[in-house]
Formats: structure tokens, sequence, C-alpha cells
């Protein structure tokens, strides 16, 4: 299927790792040029050679913190000089969720929580709003922001409130920006492998004397398809919604978490 992105310009935030690094190698095989942003400077260079490498695509490497204004306006500064516009942005810079060290609300410290909102929703506000009058100025556009299926269970008060954040923002967005041409739409990953991935399943391996395929199941193994998504499969699912022929799909959270079983979402 021809997504018809080839020439859009796209940044990815949060772009030089994990799901965030496969969204802009789905991007750029699509032929959208792209600007990935990270905290590390040699980190997010690297990643941007090996995309470019595996690609031939044209990928920029950005370096800054989304909990900055200046950072942020300075980021979509510098991706619309270097791409001539902007039309695409994906939202993914946000650190995994860390279990407390005291479950339930007495581990909940208020610096922490602070900073995940600062983080995942502050920061992808920051996006939106240095972004949108580009994307209003071509008259088309896509957000896509990625929250996590933590939105839709308890268990974590930072990691569910984060996300569900993010959901409100989303349509808050779509509701203003889609009569302009742009759509916004939320993405909820689930368990989905990363670099981190192989390191949890060996700790799981050795605490419960498990082989790795064993570990991995026990950890990942409760969706509806059986096993852990990968990483290039969210990517797939974003690179969809990032083209014009996702018009439909504006203001809605898509779940890609392999399905949930007994749950129904309407």
């Amino acid at each position: 299927m021809d997504l018809r992105l080839a020439g859009k310009r796209a940044i990815v935030t949060g772009g030089s790792r994990g799901i965030g690094k496969a969204i802009a190698r789905a991007l750029l095989d699509e032929g959208v040029r792209v600007a990935i942003t990270g905290r590390d400077e040699e980190v997010a260079r690297a990643a941007a050679a090996e995309l470019a490498d595996a690609t031939g695509g044209e990928v920029h490497a950005l370096v800054g913190d989304t909990r900055e204004d200046a950072a942020v306006d300075g980021l979509v500064a510098e991706a619309v000089r270097l791409l001539g516009g902007l039309d695409i942005v994906v939202n993914n810079a946000a650190r995994p969720g860390a279990a407390p060290a005291i479950p339930g609300v007495a581990g909940v410290e208020s610096n922490y929580i602070l900073d995940e909102l600062n983080t995942k929703l502050v920061g992808y506000l920051r996006v939106a709003r240095a972004a949108a009058p580009h994307l209003v100025a071509g008259g088309w556009g896509r957000i896509i922001n990625i929250s996590g299926l933590a939105a839709r269970s308890a268990g974590s008060i930072p990691g569910s409130t984060r996300n569900v954040a993010v959901a409100a923002l989303t349509k808050n967005l779509a509701d203003e920006l889609g009569p302009k041409g742009i759509n916004v739409t939320v993405v909820h990953p689930g368990a989905t492998r990363t670099e981190r991935t192989a390191d949890s399943v060996a700790k799981k391996a050795a605490a419960d004397g498990l082989s790795t395929a064993e570990a991995e199941k026990a950890l990942y193994g409760h969706s509806l398809i059986g096993r852990i998504v990968e990483a290039e499969e969210v990517a797939a699912v974003v690179a969809f919604l990032a083209s014009p022929l996702s018009a439909a799909i504006n203001g809605d959270a898509i779940a890609a978490g392999g399905g949930a079983a007994r749950v129904i979402h309407y």
C-alpha cells in the first residue's frame, strides 16, 4: 500500500531509541524526511547515522530537553529550518514507567509525578504548541502522541495519570486543529520490545529458573496475540496515522498492545 508520504517532513521526539527510533525508520521507509530528537547528543547522532545508512533517507539529529519551553521552541525551529517546513509531529519523548519502591499512594513522590507530567504531558504540549502554526500554515498535518495502555488500567498512579492526560490533550488538540486540516491521534502501546527488553527477560529467567523463551512469555505473553509486540509493529500503526490515508481518524485513541482479553472499549 502506498501511504502517500513521500516528501513529507516529520519530527519524531525521543527518536533515538526504542519505539521512537522504529517510528523514524518506518517514516523514512515511506520517503519521509525526518528529524529525530533526543537528550543525549552521541546517541541521537549515532541513531541518525544508522537510520540514514539503513534507508538512504534524509534524517537529522537534534538535541534538546522537551521539559523546557525554550529547548522545544529551538528543536521545532531547527527542524523547520532543516526540512523547509513541517507536516508530521510524533510525540514520543518520555521514559518508561518505573515501579515505586513502596506500592500504592504511599510510594507516589510529588516530585516524581510532577516530573513525569512535565516530561510526557507538558512536553507533548510544548511540541504541539510550537509545531501547530507550521502545520496550519500548510493546511495539512498530523500529530501522533505516543502514550500507553496504562491509560486503561490501574496499578500505577503516575503511569495511568500521565497517559490519560495525554489522551485528553490529544482530543483537545484535535477539536481545535481538526477544522484546520490537522489530525491528532494518540497511540497506546502495551508491552513492546525495545533495547531494555532483553535485560528484563534475563532477570526474570534468572530469578525464576526459566528459559529465556519461558521468561519472555511469563512477562509479556498475556495479550490476545500471546507475545510481546515488536517496536516495528507499533511503528507501522503510527506510519498509517501519519499518512493522508488516515483522514477518517481524528481525536481518537488507537491501542497497539496485541489486544486485551475480556475488555470492551467503545
